[in-house]
């Protein structure tokens, strides 16, 4: 409450209103038993009409008059007595009206307190809301990253496998293919002594004529030739698995991916016909990377896009490019094939998710090359349109 509620020089006409004065003046005239007129501080009539003559009685609460009661025929005893009353009257309801005004202060100040401490209540709910979030939040984030760590080690484990296949398959192809080449060079020299017998027999060329032996020379050096070039590919591809596999090498070296997607398309062989394989590799720095495991990731892509254009069932192109910018590396691996819809493509990274037939796919290849690019912390975006074909974008920053 306001301390110029206690100090404050009330008025009679804020203490009673028009009302109460009607209720008031009449009975207090009878009592009087003559004319009574009730006037403000300034003399103004509240209550009746008085005359010019009229006494007055000062209505005093404090130090000023609060009004006053005036009669022009009225005892003045009486008139003392009634202006007695009348204060009292005046006093008591200053009294309830500073009282009142007190227990209102109180009331809004506890109202006030109530709603200070239901903001404070809504202030702390706020902030264990806020605290009860972030620990969801920094929950599903560990979660998310347990899950990734631990898909990255199953598909680390699953690529030393694949590498250890391949390590061990290239040692064992290499092995024949050690003597079978031995082999055709002995049988070559051999061939190349009927030939240089030919000159000498002369008596012998009946026979020689009669055995097409002319024929099985030139036949036989053809034979030789067509077993080198198919023994030189199967060394390539030898050489491609144990650069596949990353045997002897450490796990993170500078490395330059063109020539990882180049061994990518040698390990893949020639396209399906109908389909045409183009590259367009722009020089690049080299990259700090685990080798084998891109390769990989090259190869399930340029995969991913050679069958996307047998699925369409029509002659298609699979562009493979590469580019280097000042922020890193991009790739690009584009096909015009069978494309994706857009769920399909909201789900092409899940794993053993697949657009195939079943039977056909695992649904690992690009969960297993999106893992493998995180872990080079580069990223991999994926654009499609279904029946216009699909763009894997690649980017691999460089380590500064």
């Amino acid at each position: 409450m306001n301390t110029s509620d206690f100090d404050r020089e009330w008025r009679l006409g804020e203490l009673f209103d028009a009302r109460s004065l009607e209720r008031i003046a009449p009975p207090l005239a009878e009592l009087l038993g003559a004319d009574l007129a009730i006037l403000d501080r300034d003399g103004a009539p509240l209550w009746g009409r008085p005359a010019a003559e009229a006494r007055r009685e000062a209505l005093v609460l404090e130090i000023e008059p609060a009004g006053y009661l005036a009669s022009s025929s009225a005892d003045p005893a009486r008139l003392r007595s009634a202006g007695r009353m009348f204060t009292a009257l005046l006093r008591a309801e200053a009294r309830y009206r500073m009282a009142s005004a007190l227990h209102l202060e109180a009331v809004t100040q506890d109202f006030e307190t109530l709603k200070l401490e239901h903001s404070r209540l809504l202030a702390s709910e706020a902030r264990y809301r806020k605290l009860s979030e972030e620990l969801e939040a920094r929950v599903a984030a560990q979660v998310a990253d347990l899950e990734t760590r631990q898909r990255q080690l199953y598909e680390a484990e699953k690529l030393a496998s694949v590498g250890q296949l391949a390590a061990g398959m290239a040692h064992e192809i290499n092995n024949p293919l050690g003597f079978v080449s031995s082999n055709l060079g002995s049988f070559k020299r051999y061939l190349d002594k009927f030939a240089a017998l030919h000159g000498r027999l002369a008596e012998g060329e009946a026979a020689w004529q009669s055995l097409d032996l002319d024929f099985i020379l030139e036949d036989g050096a053809e034979l030789l030739a067509d077993c080198s070039a198919g023994l030189a590919r199967i060394a390539r591809i030898v050489a491609d698995l144990k650069s596949f596999s990353n045997e002897g090498r450490p796990p993170t070296e500078a490395a330059d991916l063109n020539a990882c997607l180049q061994h990518a398309v040698s390990v893949i062989g020639t396209p399906p016909a109908g389909v045409r394989l183009q590259t367009a590799l722009a020089p690049l720095p080299q990259l700090a990377c685990n080798p084998g495991h891109l390769k990989q990731v090259f190869a399930s892509l340029i995969r991913n896009a050679l069958q996307a254009i047998q699925d369409a069932g029509r002659p298609g192109t699979v562009r493979i490019e590469s580019e280097a910018s000042a922020a890193g590396i991009h790739i690009r691996i584009a096909d015009d094939g069978v494309g994706m819809s857009p769920a399909q493509l909201a789900r092409a990274f899940e794993p053993f998710y697949t657009t195939r037939s079943i039977g056909t796919g695992t649904g690992l290849g690009l969960s297993t090359a999106r893992n493998i690019v995180l872990a080079h912390h580069g990223s991999i975006e994926l654009a499609s349109t279904p029946g216009a074909g699909t763009t894997a974008t690649l980017f691999f920053p460089i380590a500064p």
